[in-house]
């Protein structure tokens, strides 16, 4: 089990990382989806290996992380949806 929550950890860092590289290289929108899932998924990842391994504040700020993504992601759908008249 160590070995999975360990590459999930993994998964997640390089998720976040990744996510954050192409905002800053301009290959991805601060406002789109892709980047508030990555954020989401790599939040959950490094969260879950926090968790794990008893990482009290870096859990707590991941937890945080997932409901900004969570907001944002919840944002854009009500963006989309169409108003009925």
């Amino acid at each position: 089990m160590s070995l999975f929550v360990a590459i999930v950890g993994w998964f997640g860092a390089i998720t976040v990382l990744g996510s954050y590289v192409l905002l800053s290289t301009r290959r991805l929108d601060g406002n789109s989806v892709t980047y508030h899932v990555m954020n989401l998924l790599g939040a959950i990842g490094v969260g879950a290996n926090s968790a794990w391994n008893g990482a009290v504040p870096s859990t707590a700020v991941n937890v945080i992380w997932m409901g900004i993504a969570i907001y944002a992601l919840s944002r854009h759908r009500a963006m989309e949806e169409p108003h009925s008249s």
